[in-house]
This record gives C-alpha cells, sequence and structure tokens, in this order.
C-alpha cells in the first residue's frame, strides 16, 4: 500500500448552514487525505465482493454472472421496462446486453413484449420463474445489508446512503428521486 505524507490533503468545504442554530452534518472543514481515499476504497471493495458472495454463487450454479443479476434486479424492479432503457442502467453496449439477456430469455427468466403505443418497441418483464430468482438473490444480500444497517444505526445509515448518492450519477439521482417521489405518495397519511 501506498502512503504518500507530502502530498496535499484534499479539503472539502460544506455550505453554510441556511438556519440559524442548524449545523449540517460534516460542517466546516473536512480534511481527507489520499490514505483516507484509499482505506475508503479497501472498504468498498471488500463490502462489494462480500455482499455479492452469497448472490454469486445461486447465480454460479446456473450458469450466471453479475451482468445477469444486474439485468434481473432493473428489470424486476420495473417491469415493462425498454431494452434501451436497461442499456442506460446497465451502462454497457447492445452487444453486451445480447449476451446477457439471450440467456435470461431462453431459459425462462425474462419475457419480451412488444409496446402498446409503439410496437416496435421490447418490453422486459420477469417471468414467474425469474421473480423467483431475482428474489433469492434480493434475499441473500439483503440479510448481510440487514446485519450491517443493525451494527451500524440509524444514523449511520443516512450518512451512508447520503455517500451513496454523492457517488451516483446524475441519472442514477432522477431515478433514486422519482423513486423516493413515489414511496412517499404511497405512504400512509398519517396527518392531513
Amino acid at each position: 500500500m501506498q502512503h504518500h505524507p507530502s502530498q496535499a490533503a484534499t479539503a472539502l468545504k460544506t455550505e453554510s448552514p441556511s438556519q440559524p442554530g442548524h449545523t449540517p452534518a460534516g460542517a466546516g472543514l473536512l480534511f481527507l487525505r489520499e490514505e483516507e481515499f484509499r482505506i475508503a476504497q479497501d472498504k468498498l471493495f471488500f463490502a462489494f465482493r462480500d455482499l455479492n458472495a452469497a448472490p454469486d454463487a445461486i447465480l454460479h450454479e446456473l450458469g450466471f454472472g453479475r451482468a445477469h443479476h444486474r439485468a434481473l434486479h432493473w428489470i424486476g424492479r420495473m417491469p415493462g421496462l425498454k431494452v434501451g432503457d436497461l442499456l442506460l442502467l446497465l451502462g454497457i453496449t447492445k452487444q453486451s446486453l445480447a449476451r446477457v439477456l439471450g440467456p435470461l430469455i431462453r431459459e425462462g427468466y425474462v419475457e419480451q413484449g412488444k409496446g402498446k403505443v409503439d410496437r416496435r418497441q421490447r418490453l422486459l418483464s420477469l417471468t414467474e420463474k425469474g421473480t423467483v430468482l431475482e428474489r433469492r438473490l434480493f434475499e441473500a444480500m439483503r440479510e448481510r445489508l440487514a446485519a450491517a444497517y443493525r451494527e451500524a444505526g440509524g444514523t449511520a445509515v443516512e450518512g451512508f446512503r447520503k455517500v451513496l448518492r454523492g457517488m451516483t450519477s446524475e441519472q442514477g439521482r432522477k431515478y433514486l428521486d422519482a423513486l423516493e417521489a413515489a414511496r412517499h405518495q404511497k405512504a400512509p397519511r398519517i396527518l392531513t
């Protein structure tokens, strides 16, 4: 591991509070040296490896990989997803998507339908078999996430969500914002 003590620290400034008496998390200067970024990257790599270990084993038994998992996830989250939108979400080429979708369709995990307005559109949905597999993969990941959330506590989980959002592209943020808005609309209203 390389350590560069002579490198200048990276200073991240936060905006001043908009309300008197309110101090946002991380207010003031937060100095992060290269080694702190390296450690954060190490933690992300280990967390990603360990979070995906159980789903990877399930996928391996079926001859699938992580790209198949991501496709199943997004198709499951958005039934009737356009192929072009899946391309954008995954950030892969049409050729790569064909290698992922082909086996999922042939083996009965994903089905393609035609658009109601534009019959040229190919809309993707999970079959019952695909729904069962996606749920199994989700539950394998949920266990690790739930354990980590319990260990960290609510404040840390909220901070973690903010960090993840900060690392997400504008396209991803738009999706997350729409998901959050839809979630709040479905929530029961306690107060009018």
